[in-house]
């Protein structure tokens, strides 16, 4: 890093939940896991990735289930994903009107915000679990991998489920505590990021 950089704060590794007791716990234990998996996720997908380009180069010929292995870590990484920017409060903010609000119209926004996002993942976890059983009703394979499709879809509605989990406990956390929170352990606010050059 230059001099003018400013440091930026990398909270990935050090996640502390802001939940009390056992629920903190699990939380840091699904945290880690969800860490673990979008890590491992990415580096088998370029690795993958790099592997069936040098093969069909080299050889001529691509590695015929390169492209259904790409599909499962990109379905993985996506579901896995969402929870884990939940948690650390990565989400995608519209904050115009939000910003313009005084601080406790903040928090009471910030409430209803991840109550409705809370019932929406729970919508979406209710509807893809009925399509995995479509899924695993239908026995399709996949033509390369040779086993059942409905196995690479599992990972959605547990990807919905955690994230309706995590806004839940964010505007639970919003209730409990004075300060206006993002997730359970990101307090809301910006950082200054910029430089003088």
């Amino acid at each position: 890093m230059s001099e003018n950089s400013p440091d930026l704060e990398d909270d990935t590794g050090t996640y502390e939940s802001g939940l009390p007791g056992f629920l903190g716990t699990i939380d840091v234990w699904i945290s880690k896991v969800e860490a673990v998996m979008l890590a491992l996720g990415v580096i088998l997908m370029a690795i993958n990735t790099c592997v069936n380009v040098v093969a069909r180069f080299v050889f001529g010929e691509g590695l015929f289930f390169s492209g259904e292995i790409n599909r499962i870590l990109i379905i993985l990484i996506t579901f896995a994903g969402i929870g884990y920017a939940a948690r650390h409060g990565r989400h995608i903010r519209m904050s115009a009107v939000y910003d313009a609000v005084p601080a406790k119209g903040r928090k009471v926004l910030m409430i209803l915000i991840a109550l409705f996002t809370s019932v929406v993942m729970f919508f979406l976890c209710y509807h893809s679990f009925g399509y995995v059983e479509t899924l695993y009703s239908r026995g399709r394979i996949l033509p390369a991998l040779g086993f059942e499709i409905w196995w690479i879809y599992v990972w959605v509605p547990v990807g919905f489920a955690i994230t309706g989990i995590q806004y839940f406990l964010t505007a639970v956390k919003n209730l409990t505590s004075k300060d206006v929170y993002l997730s359970t352990g990101v307090i809301d606010g910006y950082h200054d990021t910029e430089s003088e050059v």
